[in-house]
């Protein structure tokens, strides 16, 4: 019994992590020291015929499984989204120029109609103001001849 009891001691949860820690260091440090396994480094720096003939595989499905098409067109797609908004762009500066020169037209037209209705009321006052002394110079001139 007293054996059973010192086989327990010994794989105590203390003694067992104590155990798998050094472990997972010897496995990490395995890694990084450069006696680590030959084999493995010169599989993957000279892949054999078989692992070539894979990873052609891989590559041809992976190329086959691309939507070339579907590329081709959000390509063009994109293409056209960045070109309207210039042309959109042009024709609004064109428009809004329009409006404006229309505006200032119809504006000067205001004012031009405004000041041509003032100089013409200003001339039907001289011309009727003109008109009145006319006739009474000729009034007088009559009177002083009469």
């Amino acid at each position: 019994m007293e054996i059973q009891q010192s086989r327990r001691l010994r794989f105590s949860y203390k003694n067992a992590t104590i155990v798998l820690t050094i472990l997972n260091a010897l496995f990490l440090l395995r890694g990084f020291l450069p006696f680590a396994s030959t084999r493995t480094k010169l599989s993957l720096n000279h892949p054999n015929s078989v692992d070539l003939k894979y990873i052609k595989e891989s590559e041809e499905m992976r190329l086959a499984m691309q939507p070339l098409e579907l590329i081709k067109r959000v390509r063009e797609i994109e293409q056209e989204a960045y070109a309207e908004p210039e042309v959109d762009q042009q024709k609004e500066a064109k428009q809004t120029a329009a409006l404006d020169l229309s505006k200032r037209l119809k504006d000067f037209r205001s004012l031009n109609d405004a000041a041509n209705f003032k100089a013409l009321e200003e001339w039907r006052k001289r011309k009727m103001e003109r008109a009145r002394l006319r006739e009474q110079e000729k009034n007088e001139t009559s009177a002083s001849q009469a």
